[in-house]
């Protein structure tokens, strides 16, 4: 075996070890993205839970607010959809860009009925801890974004970039 043959071994099997290794840091980095996402899926569960019953306190008391009313129940719904085909996708563009536009929906109808309190219904407490959830909510998405525009940066780097189409890697969506 000639100097060139023991060149192009050592040669081959670098880039071999390169490849496994770039390889294995988007598999890690995936992982990251799906493990950051569930603090984000908890809260919006805790979330949708509290604002329920804020709707079924509020309903009965204030009737002349019903199409409201009726408004956020939808905007729930429809966080809840896109939330449980994210939790399915956790990186993928469409199922996280699906769960931002409801979010936002969802932000609007909140603000289209600011209830601190109704006619025999204190949502003092309530109102309390929907306020904490979504400051958790905010700290949650920002550790899930980060993870994701980890990801992005190491799959546009070169020569990484080369295996993304290889092994099917694709860029994820931030909330």
């Amino acid at each position: 075996m000639g100097t060139s043959h023991i060149i192009a071994w050592v040669v081959g099997a670098a880039l071999l070890f390169w490849v496994v290794g770039a390889y294995n840091r988007l598999v890690r980095l995936r992982g990251a993205i799906v493990q950051r996402f569930a603090p984000v899926d908890e809260q919006l569960r805790l979330r949708q839970g509290l604002l329920q019953q804020q709707l079924d306190a509020l309903a009965p008391v204030l009737p002349n607010a019903g199409p409201r009313i009726d408004a956020l129940r939808a905007a729930c719904q429809q966080v809840e959809t896109a939330c449980a085909h994210a939790r399915q996708h956790p990186g993928a563009v469409g199922a996280i860009t699906s769960l931002r536009l409801a979010d936002e929906i969802l932000s609007d109808a909140r603000a289209r009925l600011p209830v601190q309190s109704a006619a025999g219904v204190d949502l003092t407490t309530l109102n309390a801890q929907i306020g904490v959830i979504d400051a958790t909510l905010v700290f949650a998405r920002r550790q899930f974004n980060d993870a994701v525009n980890e990801y992005n940066a190491a799959t546009r780097q070169f020569p990484t970039g080369l295996l993304v189409g290889l092994f099917g890697f694709r860029g994820a969506g931030t909330l």
